[in-house]
C-alpha cells in the first residue's frame, strides 16, 4: 500500500471558469492511499528513519494533526508496528478519529483553546512537546519545522511539471504546515522555472503576518507561523475566507463533479479572483490536497452551511467570484 503514495493524477478542469481561457489542471491528491497529500509528508518524515533503523520496535511516534497527516502517519506506523499517539482537537471530525483508531493510533483530543490566542493549535503543540519529553524513544516528526516535510513535495511539483511537458505558468497551493508550498517552491526555484507561485492562505491565519481570527475549516491556514515558511516561497498571497471555501467547494461539484476538501475550495476561490490576470494561453496547476468525504457534515451539509452563513445556495451557480467583504456588506 505504501508504494501507492505519489504519482497522483493531474486532471484538466474544463468547466471551472466560464468561457475560453487558460488550461486549468488539478493535482488530485485524494488518490493517495490515505486520501490526502499528507501521505507524502508522512512517508517523507518516517520511511527513511524506519528503513535505517533509527525508528524501531520501541519507538513511539507523537504528532499533532487536524486529521490528514495523522491518517498518513497512522497507516505507516500500523504497517511497521510502531506505536503512534496523535493529538487532535475538537474540530477533528468523528470520521477521522474513527479512521485513526481503526489504524491502531492512540488519539488524544484537546478541547480547550489557548487562553491568549483563543486557538487550539498552540495547545496541541504544547501537549505534543510534553509527550515527546516524557515518553522514552519518542519521535516527534514536527510537520511545521521538519525539512523532510517540504523536501518530499519537490516530487509533487516534479510530477506536475513532467505531466505538463515542463510548462507550468502558475501554481496555486493552499498553506497550513507550508510543507507542500515550500517543497514546490524549492523545486521551481532550483529548476529555473518561470512559474508564478500563488499561496492561498486563510483569513485569520498567522502564516503571512495577519491577525489571528477564528476559522471553521480545518487544515487551511495556521494559528502559528510554521518554521518551514519563508519570505520567498510565494510570489503572491491570496487570503480566502471560510465562506469562499464553502462556495467554491459547492461550485466545484456543480461544474466539474469533483468532491473536494476545504483547502481545495480555497484554491478554486483564489483562482476565480486571480483569473482576469491570467493569459488565455497559460497553463495553471492547482493542488487539491484531499477529497470532500471528510467534510460531509460541514461544507457539504446544507444545515451546517445555513447555520454559519445563512441561505447562500444561490451562490453555487453564480458565475461571479464571491468575496468575504462583499458578503459582509450584503448582510
Amino acid at each position: 500500500m505504501l508504494g501507492a503514495i505519489g504519482d497522483t493524477p493531474l486532471v484538466q478542469l474544463e468547466r471551472l471558469l466560464p468561457g475560453p481561457g487558460p488550461g486549468i489542471y488539478a493535482k488530485m491528491e485524494s488518490f493517495n492511499p490515505g486520501g490526502s497529500i499528507k501521505d507524502r509528508s508522512a512517508a517523507g518524515m518516517l520511511l527513511d528513519r524506519i528503513r535505517s533503523g533509527e525508528l524501531g520496535p520501541r519507538s513511539v511516534v507523537v504528532e499533532s494533526s487536524s486529521g490528514n497527516l495523522a491518517i498518513g502517519l497512522a497507516q505507516i506506523c500500523r504497517y511497521y508496528g510502531l506505536r503512534f499517539i496523535c493529538v487532535v482537537d475538537a474540530r477533528t471530525t468523528q470520521r477521522n478519529r474513527s479512521i485513526l483508531r481503526a489504524l491502531g493510533a492512540e488519539v488524544e483530543i484537546v478541547e480547550q483553546p489557548d487562553p491568549h490566542t483563543g486557538e487550539l493549535l498552540p495547545v496541541r503543540l504544547a501537549r505534543v512537546r510534553e509527550l515527546a519529553a516524557s515518553i522514552p524513544y519518542a519521535y516527534w516528526p514536527n510537520q511545521y519545522a521538519n525539512p523532510l516535510n517540504s523536501r518530499v513535495h519537490e516530487h509533487t511539483m516534479r510530477e506536475i511539471v513532467e505531466a505538463l511537458d515542463g510548462r507550468v505558468d502558475y501554481l496555486f497551493a493552499a498553506v497550513s504546515s507550508c510543507g507542500t508550498l515550500r517543497g514546490c517552491s524549492d523545486y521551481i526555484r532550483r529548476s529555473g522555472l518561470n512559474t508564478r507561485i500563488v499561496a492561498v492562505d486563510a483569513v485569520g491565519s498567522a502564516i503571512f503576518g495577519n491577525p489571528v481570527m477564528p476559522r471553521l475549516i480545518p487544515g487551511h491556514g495556521a494559528a502559528v507561523r510554521p518554521e518551514l515558511a519563508t519570505a520567498t516561497m510565494a510570489d503572491e498571497v491570496v487570503h480566502i475566507s471560510d465562506l469562499e471555501c464553502v462556495v467554491s467547494c459547492r461550485r466545484l461539484i456543480q461544474r466539474e463533479s469533483v468532491l473536494a476538501g476545504g483547502s481545495s475550495g480555497a484554491v478554486v476561490a483564489a483562482l476565480e479572483q486571480y483569473a482576469p490576470r491570467i493569459p488565455a494561453d497559460a497553463n495553471v496547476a492547482l493542488i487539491f490536497p484531499d477529497s470532500g468525504t471528510g467534510y460531509l457534515d460541514t461544507i457539504y451539509s446544507d444545515e451546517w452551511v445555513t447555520s454559519h452563513f445563512g441561505e447562500i445556495s444561490h451562490l453555487w451557480n453564480s458565475k461571479e467570484p464571491i468575496t468575504f467583504p462583499a458578503y459582509q456588506e450584503a448582510l
